[in-house]
């Protein structure tokens, strides 16, 4: 089972000719309003990807809790640990422009209010994986992990958005998944990053594919999807929940990072971050267009 602890988000998303500059409005196209958040993302592409999903966080008592958690609950994640709170549902206002560049701004809302206490002892034990990212407290974060590596569980981190970390949490994350970019933010490099891990670190670089650092000094390098994108939104989110359900489901590391490296492709596709991920049967046939490696 994975339990992911994370933020429920709705994005509003503005079509524009091109980015407004300082004091400048641009018109644009019709908005949308579709269901975010990097917590809510990977729950529901490891949900997809076939594992038992319980997401914990937290929405605001609004309209926008709605539009947050219905492909979520209609995708059979189990919601019933996100809790209503005095605060408005985290929203991403998002303007794209025709050539895919995007300018966003975050009003975190009621993911701010995310509490470790709201996951009780029984719901995690030794076949618990326990995925988080960056945008609810980190402290919140950190405690649930030493809870949940207290009982036997397996602790994952995406850590994205690329906020500061006390590298003494370090010793309690069995993999840490980032792009090149929040790697650098660390200080340290991939190896010396991956040996203060559990398992190791696995470093997302896109078309290029990922590659995975272990704490005892190898690697495995895995390719990406040939693809031609149409959206890569919620690519990243995709690859993180589709590589916790696979090592959930028994995979070991280099056969999960396959199948995530493929997912991801996928979700390349479609347009929009939760409705272009792909399901488990759709992983298998795509496995088979994956090189080598």
């Amino acid at each position: 089972m994975i339990l992911i602890f994370g933020s429920i988000n709705v994005d509003l998303i503005v079509p524009v000719p091109n980015l407004p500059q300082p004091d400048e409005t641009v018109l644009g196209g019709d908005y949308a309003l579709v269901p975010g958040g990097k917590g809510a993302n990977q729950a529901l592409a490891a949900r997809r990807a076939g594992s038992e999903v319980v997401l914990a966080g937290a929405v605001g008592p609004d309209s926008f809790a709605g539009i947050a958690l219905e492909l979520l609950q209609r995708g059979g994640v189990d919601t019933h640990l996100v809790r209503v709170v005095e605060r408005p549902t985290g929203c991403a206002a998002i303007v794209v422009s025709q050539t895919g560049e995007n300018a966003i701004a975050v009003a975190p809302g009621a993911n701010t209010s995310v509490r470790s206490d709201q996951v009780p002892d029984e719901s995690f034990d030794a076949n618990t994986i326990l995925l988080a990212q960056m945008e609810v407290p980190v402290r919140e974060t950190e405690t649930l992990m030493g809870r949940v590596r207290a009982r036997g569980g397996r602790c994952l981190l995406n850590l994205a958005p690329a906020l500061p970390i006390d590298l003494r949490l370090l010793s309690a994350i069995d993999l840490l998944v980032a792009n090149e970019g929040e790697v650098t933010k660390t200080g340290l490099d991939p190896p010396q990053l991956a040996r203060r891990l559990r398992q190791g670190l696995v470093v997302t670089r896109g078309a290029a594919g990922a590659i995975a650092f272990l704490a005892d000094g190898s690697r495995i390098e895995v390719p990406a999807l040939p693809i031609e994108p149409v959206d890569t939104t919620g690519a990243g989110d995709t690859f993180v929940g589709v590589l916790a359900a696979a090592l959930d489901l028994g995979s070991n590391l280099k056969s999960a990072l396959r199948r995530a490296s493929a997912a991801a492709g996928l979700a390349c596709l479609g347009r929009g971050a939760q409705t272009a991920m792909p399901d488990a049967a759709a992983i298998d046939a795509a496995m088979a267009r994956l090189p080598p490696g």
